[in-house]
């Protein structure tokens, strides 16, 4: 039975303090695929009143991430699809090609998902700062007194920190149960547990890009009243996770 805890334990090559471990092959590899379909899914689109099955797949697919995205932001749903639809395709399709013999889903390491994690730390600041200015961003430090400001820089930093943990900890757990189990029933459970696996790993997939949806929606929030939209959206929606 495979007891690695983490697809950073298999190294492929080496050299000297250089290695090349399945983490880093296997991350490269998915984001090598999903930028290959995208172009493909992409050439050739039309607006013909009978479009192709290709693209009607392609637009049920964005259209779903669009519609999901105007539920915590309405106004804005648009602007930040590109961002937050391109995490939720890179993590489902790192989670989903479980079922390939031999693949290590680099999602099952905390290097990658705090990597992830990094991202959404960098860009919900900078999504703010877009929105609400300089001035206007900094001062959600500051609210309602200046005395909160260790309390939200600890919020974001640990907010960040539990993405990470979160989406490494189930997918590297899910592979581990799912071993366990085919080891002790292998004509039994594997085919069961494999469709568990691929949708626990959609579910990682829609939680974190719906967490990261909330967090920059809170942070685009003005201070007037037509922006509270937005805020009690992503208020509510992030209390549910």
């Amino acid at each position: 039975m495979n007891t690695r805890l983490t697809p950073d334990e298999i190294v492929y090559w080496s050299s000297g303090s250089f290695a090349i471990n399945a983490t880093i092959a296997f991350t490269w590899g998915v984001m090598v695929l999903v930028a290959t379909l995208s172009w493909l899914a992409t050439r050739r689109l039309s607006s013909d009143e009978r479009p192709s099955r290709r693209q009607l797949l392609l637009e049920i697919l964005v259209i779903g991430m669009r519609d999901q995205l105007a539920q915590i932001m309405p106004r804005h749903a648009d602007r930040y699809l590109p961002f937050v639809g391109t995490l939720f395709l890179f993590i489902g399709a790192s989670n989903t090609l479980m079922i390939v013999p031999g693949y290590e889903p680099p999602t099952a390491s905390l290097s990658t998902t705090a990597a992830l994690a990094l991202s959404v730390f960098l860009a919900v600041p900078a999504f703010g700062i877009m929105e609400r200015g300089l001035g206007g961003y900094l001062k959600s430090y500051i609210r309602p007194s200046p005395f909160m400001l260790p309390f939200h820089l600890i919020g974001e930093l640990s907010r960040t920190l539990s993405l990470a943990v979160r989406l490494a900890g189930n997918i590297m757990s899910g592979g581990k149960i799912v071993g366990i189990l085919v080891a002790i029933a292998p004509l039994l459970f594997p085919i069961v547990m494999e469709a568990l696996g691929l949708l626990t790993g959609l579910v990682q997939a829609y939680i974190f890009a719906v967490l990261a949806a909330v967090y920059i929606a809170a942070a685009t929030v003005g201070e007037n009243g037509s922006a509270g939209t937005d805020s009690q959206h992503a208020s509510g929606r992030e209390r549910t996770m």
